[in-house]
């Protein structure tokens, strides 16, 4: 039995999961504008190549039970969804931003998705989320979505030859410079995790 959340808890849960769903559905619109994948179909396919685009589906669907249950969310998986929507903002920031010009509707989607949510998520964990019950014994549960998620990237772009990141680019900057590149991901959540869990355990005391 998860512990419950108040009543403000849902509602801003809620609130996020909303943010999260209309930058979704105005990155969607905003491609579909400037036509840059074509048929619906085939935008849709192509931004589920993206972490960020199944991130925060994973925040919608989230925040969404979060809002709903009374007896709340799992601590590991909220505080390990935290830290991968955080690293999509940080990564963003420090990294990717400018590779794509944003302008209009797009430019608005640009913030929900990089900025507003990443924010408003680390925020709400740390007022509300479940941290008591975080050990050690968790930090699978950091690199857990992220191991997956480049599988499957990395799978989609051995057939097609398109990637969706620069540093996971096998093509341009070849296998070992990516393995590198992912085992430094790796590091880099697993030390995400043990602060998370540190803070957890402070917030025991």
């Amino acid at each position: 039995m998860f512990p419950a959340l108040p009543l403000r808890a849902r509602l801003t849960a809620f609130l996020i999961a909303l943010i999260s769903a209309a930058s979704l559905v105005a990155i969607f619109s905003y491609n579909m504008q400037i036509e840059r994948y074509g048929s619906e179909g085939a935008t849709l396919w192509a931004m589920a190549r993206f972490f960020t685009i199944l991130t925060h589906c994973l925040i919608v669907l989230t925040f969404l039970a979060a809002s709903f249950r009374r007896d709340g969310v799992g601590a590991p998986w909220i505080a390990a969804l935290t830290l991968a929507i955080v690293l999509v903002g940080a990564v963003y920031h420090a990294l990717l931003r400018g590779i794509t010009e944003f302008v209009g509707l797009g430019l608005w989607a640009d913030w929900g998705l990089h900025t507003i949510v990443p924010v408003a998520t680390l925020v709400w964990w740390f007022a509300f989320a479940p941290k008591r019950r975080l050990s050690y014994g968790d930090l699978p549960m950091f690199i857990m979505w992220p191991c997956v998620y480049v599988a499957y990237a990395l799978g989609r772009g051995a057939t097609d030859g398109i990637y969706p990141y620069p540093f996971m680019n096998v093509g341009d900057i070849g296998a070992a410079a990516v393995a590198t590149n992912l085992v430094g991901l790796v590091i880099t959540l697993l030390i995400g995790g043990v602060i998370f869990v540190m803070i957890g355990r402070f917030a025991d005391r």
